[in-house]
């Protein structure tokens, strides 16, 4: 990790794209200004790591819907059913 020191009002870039500015400090709190392009998504770290969590919750619900449907259509023998 990079760890940087950076006082009110100054700034660092990464990239070409994206600059971050201490805007204010207050007790053991920094208010963060980032400038970055439209399509990039930006969270706080515990928003993130919410997001995550709910996707692979997604994920793993999704995987046992499909079993539990599987499970309603009776398997057939190959060739029955079939039309030509």
């Amino acid at each position: 990790m990079l760890v940087l020191t950076r006082k009110l009002g100054e700034s660092v870039t990464i990239g070409d794209n994206i600059k971050i500015s201490v805007i204010d400090i207050k007790g053991r709190q920094v208010r963060l200004g980032i400038e970055a392009p439209a399509d990039m998504t930006i969270h706080r770290e515990e928003v993130y790591a919410k997001i995550q969590e709910e996707n692979q919750r997604a994920a793993f619900l999704k995987a046992v819907d499909l079993k539990k449907l599987a499970g309603m259509f009776p398997s057939r023998p190959a060739g029955e059913g079939e039309t030509k």
